[in-house]
């Protein structure tokens, strides 16, 4: 039985928890930051001049006393603890001031948060009203995950702004809720733990782009807004899962659902008739091959967009004149895509007859209200299949290209998530110098392998990845343009280059310059059980025709060695374990 108490404490003492990572938000039944920038100011103007505020709800930690997980008020401690780090201004137009508080200046001395220059800044007086401030703070103590999960779901019918999406996925824990969630993350490049420190929830976090907050997920650069599928506002309010939750009810089943809210409520409400039907049906099914089908699904509707350079699906559906999102057309054509691959067993022979099939899709099926029924739904994914079934072919490999190969979706996941986890990450530009007439770059394949070594090295619950054909610098990237003459695609921070750029300057095929790599790794040191697991899974994707390697490093149950050396990962960097005391440290990760 949980125990609730009130501790009053100051703003002062909940930064250093913060900044010691001991506030933990649960992904599972948290929404994102989206309070906007007037709401943030309101509540420090409020602050500042002494007002009361809501109190705020955290549970203490089973396993980590004097830790605790946000369950109410994530909102409001956010924005009082990225207004210290200078993330915003009082509506006055004043920063916070971080001469008046060393511990914050500190952090920012050291890197951890980057510090905003203004030209006006609290005075003292102001800082010490905010640092000082009692926060309400009530602490359920001992409490279970079902009780902390229903408490949260009482709290959310009192009237907070939650959207119809975000509330069904509160608080609820099954299979079919955390597919749901698990696909959104990949499509919008937000991967991670269910369990994340309140300091990372910024790279999680939508950002709008007219609101810029410094979130980490730009709207505009993810699959549903930069296709028009939804509007960067919908994103934030969760309308991808609503989306995704739709296109899966409707597969798993095998009988199409109306495209209405009281639909998606049934799906998600405990013991319900609807629920326990496709709870079953993904049982048998399996949320993992859903995935995979979904990832692919998405990968080649995007082939069809590029196919004369980069189209939005929207201005092919509904010509370029069109700024509405197009939700429910989008889950048509995905359940379409979605039954000639895994029904038919088809794969796509003709990307550009696909692309003319769907050209002004919005005038050849029905949109009108009555296109939500199960009946019209059925009838437009048939429309839809006649329209593009004469450009596919049977295939006898499909599976192994939907099940066992990396399709772009999760590509650009890794891509954005090692922005975030860098021990577990590892991205490569190739093996060959950017000079013209440059060569490989020495021993590039052996650092890959001491990096492989390294991740496996993080302990027996991690997995990570590297990627050949990716680099970090924009100048690497235009100059791989102007000596290889590829168009880079840019991902979050980072840019695909490809590798077929490199094959073809070493001249030889791909395949060949893929198995240099495999060879590569085959023949050296890397201990036996990584070295294999690595090779049965190591991967190529054509990625939009610039090429990329992709190597899995699966957990591992002991220390991993390249010949008689140990390696570990500090931040990025792949580091030679000196000495017994660091061997002893990282070996205590495998006990």
């Amino acid at each position: 039985m949980a125990d609730l108490a009130a501790q009053p404490t100051s703003i002062q003492s909940v930064y250093n928890w913060f900044r010691e990572n001991r506030l933990f938000v649960n992904r599972r039944y948290q929404r994102k930051l989206v309070w906007t920038l007037e709401e943030k100011q309101k509540l420090i103007d409020s602050i500042l001049n002494r007002y009361p505020i809501p109190a705020i709800l955290i549970a203490e930690k089973e396993d980590a006393a004097g830790s605790y997980e946000i369950i109410d008020g994530l909102q409001r401690l956010h924005a009082i603890l990225s207004f210290i780090e200078t993330s915003f201004s009082t509506e006055e137009g004043s920063l916070f001031n971080l001469e008046f508080f060393p511990t914050a200046k500190g952090y920012a001395a050291s890197g951890v948060f980057m510090a905003e220059l203004g030209e006006k800044y609290l005075n003292q007086k102001q800082v010490s009203t905010i640092l000082d401030y009692s926060l309400a703070l009530s602490v359920m103590r001992n409490a279970s995950e079902a009780e902390v999960n229903d408490v949260f779901d009482r709290i959310n019918t009192y009237g907070h702004r939650l959207s119809d999406q975000e509330r069904r996925q509160a608080g609820v824990q099954n299979e079919f809720s955390t597919l749901v969630r698990d696909i959104a993350c990949k499509l919008r490049g937000d991967v991670s733990s269910d369990i994340l420190p309140l300091s990372s929830m910024p790279s999680i976090s939508i950002d709008l782009p007219k609101t810029r907050h410094g979130y980490e997920v730009k709207a505009d650069e993810v699959f549903w807004v930069n296709q028009g599928v939804l509007r960067s506002t919908d994103l934030r309010d969760s309308m991808d899962e609503q989306c995704i939750a739709d296109i899966a009810a409707c597969i798993v089943g095998g009988v199409m659902i109306e495209r209405a809210k009281d639909a998606l409520d049934e799906i998600y409400l405990e013991g319900s008739k609807e629920a326990d039907r496709v709870l079953t049906a993904l049982e048998v099914y399996g949320s993992e091959k859903l995935t995979d089908e979904f990832g692919f699904c998405v990968q080649e509707i995007l082939k069809v967009s590029n196919v004369n350079g980069g189209e939005k699906l929207r201005d092919i559906i509904y010509g370029r004149k069109s700024t509405n999102a197009f939700s429910s057309v989008f889950a048509i054509i995905m359940i379409a895509f979605h039954e000639m691959f895994i029904k038919e067993r088809k794969k796509i022979s003709d990307y550009a007859g696909i692309r003319k099939a769907l050209d002004m899709l919005s005038g050849r099926i029905n949109t009108d209200r009555s296109s939500t029924s199960v009946e019209e739904r059925r009838k437009n994914v048939d429309a839809i299949k006649g329209l593009i079934a004469p450009f596919f072919s049977a295939s006898t490999d499909l599976a192994k290209e939907i099940y066992a190969n990396h399709t772009v979706v999760d590509i650009d996941a890794v891509i954005r998530r090692s922005e975030i986890e860098l021990a577990n990450y590892e991205l490569k530009q190739g093996l060959l110098t950017l000079a013209p007439s440059g060569g490989e770059e020495p021993n590039m394949i052996q650092k890959v392998v001491r990096t492989i070594s390294a991740i496996a090295n993080n302990g027996p619950k991690s997995m990570g990845k590297i990627i050949i054909g990716v680099t970090d610098k924009e100048e690497h990237a235009n100059r791989a343009k102007e000596v290889d003459g590829v168009e880079p695609v840019k991902i979050g921070a980072r840019y695909v280059v490809g590798v077929n750029r490199e094959a073809k300057r070493l001249g030889i095929s791909t395949e060949s310059y893929f198995s240099k790599w495999k060879d590569g790794i085959k023949n050296s040191q890397l201990s036996t059980a990584l070295r294999d697991s690595v090779l049965s899974s190591i991967d190529y994707n054509t990625y939009y025709g610039l090429g990329l390697i992709v190597i899995t490093v699966q957990p591992q149950a002991e220390l991993s060695y390249v010949g008689e050396d140990l390696y570990w990962r500090e931040g990025d960097s792949t580091v030679k374990a000196e000495g017994a005391r660091k061997a002893a440290e990282l070996a205590r990760r495998f006990m």
